[in-house]
């Protein structure tokens, strides 16, 4: 809840709070909360307990050379009598559970501060076990009665691991370090992801009149997407301090290449404004590059959108995690024979491809991405624009 509505204030100004006491009744945009008239009996029941104290406060004894008995204890104190009807305390998630479950707050005595009914009393007269007394319950219950060894805490993740004999701990190269750097910023950001089915068979005719001149599928696959990406600007925007985005002015395909002992993105700048030919022999140059350990920073960290495919290894579909500083990522799977019915009902056996993509849902929506996948799945079914 970022705003939210003052309903009614529990306490008032010089009321001492404890720990876990209610303060106020706030009105989210997400909840109704029930409004509670409950501050003026709370000042008179404490009005009340003190008046209550002072009238019971016993008489000095006068001086005596005999020694005292022991005090008598005070008689316990009468319940106080009420006319009328009780006024019900209660939270207002109790009242809540007590809707829910049909309990009369007329029969509870509350636990809470001044009698207030709190939820844990509803539950008590509904006969609702709390899941996390159950859970402790079951988990003292398969326990062990004999020693067990204790896990080990790993380092730099707050997580716990077992210990095997043998084991050997490799330390993470330069390259492994910076990709488990990466990995962990991508968590911060908040992605969502989309499949969008696609038919090949045009693609893969194109692929195999352009594979003799040393065209790659990955460089299709890239033509295609600058080309759609040039279509939906905002696909290829980028958001890296939460408070605004930039609209990249060039379309940068990163594609992963994964290398002995790591992974890495070569970048193919300006890839929407290269012709197909000249973007496979770029990227020829790249791998050779990367593989060979001597890309230059700007061609590897130059991305605006990377291209992740896995379908050479005959994988069908998979989801991709964003890298940071980027706005969308594509993970595209193998194209396979799949059996497909036209509009009018008519069964045919088709090459078919699935693409994932995952995007920052700070700056792409649901919507963007449907209107980028739908251009880009156009672009593969008559790709002869790819060659121009």
């Amino acid at each position: 809840m970022t705003e939210g509505k003052i309903v009614s204030w529990i306490k008032s100004e010089g009321d001492v709070l404890s720990k876990g006491d209610s303060v106020v009744v706030v009105e989210s945009d997400k909840a109704d909360m029930e409004t509670e008239e409950e501050i003026s009996e709370a000042k008179a029941k404490a009005q009340s307990a003190r008046t209550s104290s002072k009238l019971e406060k016993p008489a000095p004894s006068p001086p005596s050379s005999a020694p005292a008995p022991p005090p008598t204890p005070p008689p316990p104190k009468p319940a106080p009598v009420v006319d009328g009807p009780r006024k019900i305390v209660a939270t207002p998630y109790a009242k809540k559970l007590a809707k829910q479950h049909k309990i009369n707050l007329d029969s509870l005595s509350g636990t809470g501060p001044f009698g207030r009914i709190t939820p844990a009393d509803v539950e008590k007269a509904a006969g609702i076990v709390s899941p996390k007394k159950t859970a402790a319950a079951v988990a003292a219950d398969a326990a062990p009665s004999g020693p067990v060894a204790m896990p080990t805490k790993a380092a730099g993740n707050g997580g716990i691991y077992v210990e095997i004999p043998g084991s050997s701990v490799v330390p993470f190269t330069t390259m492994q370090a910076a990709v488990a750097k990466n990995m962990v910023e991508s968590l911060s950001v908040p992605t969502f992801r989309v499949g969008y089915p696609v038919l090949t068979d045009a693609l893969d005719a194109l692929y195999e009149k352009v594979k003799p001149k040393g065209v790659t599928m990955t460089a299709l696959l890239a033509k295609a997407a600058a080309m759609a990406l040039a279509h939906h600007p905002v696909v290829n925007s980028t958001c890296k301090d939460g408070k605004s985005f930039t609209y990249n002015s060039s379309i940068n395909i990163a594609v992963a290449v994964a290398i002995n002992g790591g992974l890495i993105t070569p970048v193919l700048q300006d890839a929407d404004k290269l012709d197909l030919y000249l973007l496979s022999q770029k990227w020829k140059e790249l791998v050779e590059k990367a593989r060979a350990k001597q890309l230059q920073p700007r061609e590897y960290n130059s991305g605006t959108f990377t291209l992740s495919n896995l379908g050479m290894f005959g994988v069908d579909r998979f989801d991709a995690i964003l890298p940071p500083g980027q706005g969308a990522i594509m993970a595209v799977g193998a194209s396979k024979p799949s059996v497909v019915a036209d509009a009018n009902g008519f069964f045919s056996v088709k090459n078919k491809m699935m693409v994932n993509v995952t995007a920052d849902h700070r700056i792409i929506y649901g919507a963007d991405l449907a209107a980028f996948l739908q251009t880009f799945s156009k672009i593969i079914q008559e790709p002869e624009g790819l060659t121009m």
